[in-house]
Formats: structure tokens, C-alpha cells, sequence
């Protein structure tokens, strides 16, 4: 009968916007984040097609300038994830900042709503430079009044049964646990989405 009285509904159409976390490096396509993410919410009775506009090494400064044709019209919502790489290669966190600040501010002008995926900068690169990083997400989530998913990566990162051999990216149950821990942020996001859509 659920299935009967969405029939006529349209599916929330969201793209996961990201680096290899997101592309899901290493693993089958129906193992990375996009697509576990979509099985949790159908499961959970959610009506949602998310895309995978991930690629493996994207700094945000890539992915600001892949924005808008990665993202097509259409999309009702945004799952951004990127800043790992830039945390990585001990890039200046304002480059990072500017370039997340560009992509938010151009979702914005476009009327896509977004849910912001925060990093964590690695511990060897310093305090200075982890406390400079860590604040940018908080930062641009209070300027563009867009949700916080606080640290991607949480209760995985450093975690060594569930990374690949690399100690970077999720084995397949990493991406499980990420699932069910962003899960509730991203039932809030929808039901937003759903709420802006509502006639």
C-alpha cells in the first residue's frame, strides 16, 4: 500500500558530492557511501535516488571547479564531502575554506539545499594547523545556515578492521558505519527538502 501511494510521487533526487570517500575507491559501486546510503533510507521507507558524484583525489579546489556540472538541475539536495585531500597534502586550510565557501554560496544561488560533511585534520600535521582546519566546517555551516554532519569519517577513522590496507579509505563495513551514523542528519535533511517541496 506504501508503494501504491507514492506511485505518483517523483523520488528526492540528491547527489553525494565528494572525494574517493564518497566515490567509494577500492570497492564494488554497490558497496560505496551513494549507494549504501540510498539502500539504508528505502529501508527506512524514503523514496530518494542519490547520485555518486565522487572522484578520488579531488581537493576542493577540483571539485569547485567540477560544481556545476556534476551537479545537474534537478538535484533537491546536496551531500558535500571534501576536505580530506586538502588535509592530506597540508594544503593552507584557507584555500580550503575559500573553495567550500564558493561551493556552498553557489549551491545557494542555485536553490540546492546542501548537508555539509565535516573533516578532521590529521593529527601528525600539528595543533595550529588542526585547530585552523577543524574550525572551517562549523564556520560555513553557521554562515550558509546549512546542517553539519561534524566528522565524516566518525567512529571509522583510525578504526583498522574497518579501513583497506591504505589506513584511509573504509572497508566495506567502514562505509556501513558511516551509513548508520549520518543516517539521522540525513532523514532530517529530507524531511526539509520534503517540507520546502510541500505544496
Amino acid at each position: 500500500m506504501t508503494n501504491m501511494s507514492r506511485a505518483h510521487a517523483e523520488p528526492v533526487r540528491l547527489v553525494a558530492f565528494g572525494d574517493s570517500l564518497t566515490a567509494g575507491l577500492g570497492l564494488p559501486a554497490n558497496q560505496a557511501f551513494p549507494a549504501k546510503l540510498q539502500a539504508a533510507l528505502t529501508a527506512r521507507g524514503h523514496d530518494v535516488v542519490i547520485e555518486n558524484a565522487g572522484v578520488s583525489g579531488d581537493t576542493t579546489t577540483a571539485g569547485l571547479a567540477r560544481l556545476d556540472w556534476s551537479i545537474p538541475d534537478g538535484t533537491q539536495g546536496v551531500i558535500l564531502e571534501l576536505g580530506a585531500n586538502d588535509a592530506l597534502r597540508g594544503l593552507d586550510p584557507a584555500i580550503t575554506e575559500k573553495s567550500l565557501d564558493a561551493m556552498l554560496a553557489r549551491l545557494k544561488e542555485r536553490g540546492i539545499p546542501a548537508l555539509l560533511a565535516g573533516m578532521v585534520a590529521p593529527p601528525n600535521l600539528g595543533g595550529d594547523y588542526g585547530v585552523r582546519f577543524n574550525a572551517i566546517y562549523p564556520r560555513l555551516a553557521a554562515k550558509y545556515g546549512v546542517p553539519l554532519y561534524p566528522f565524516f569519517l566518525d567512529g571509522v577513522a583510525g578504526q583498522g578492521k574497518l579501513n583497506q590496507p591504505d589506513g584511509v579509505h573504509p572497508t566495506t563495513a567502514g562505509v556501513d558505519v558511516i551509513v548508520e551514523r549520518i543516517l539521522p542528519a540525513v532523514e532530517t535533511f529530507l524531511a526539509g527538502i520534503k517540507e520546502s517541496r510541500a505544496p
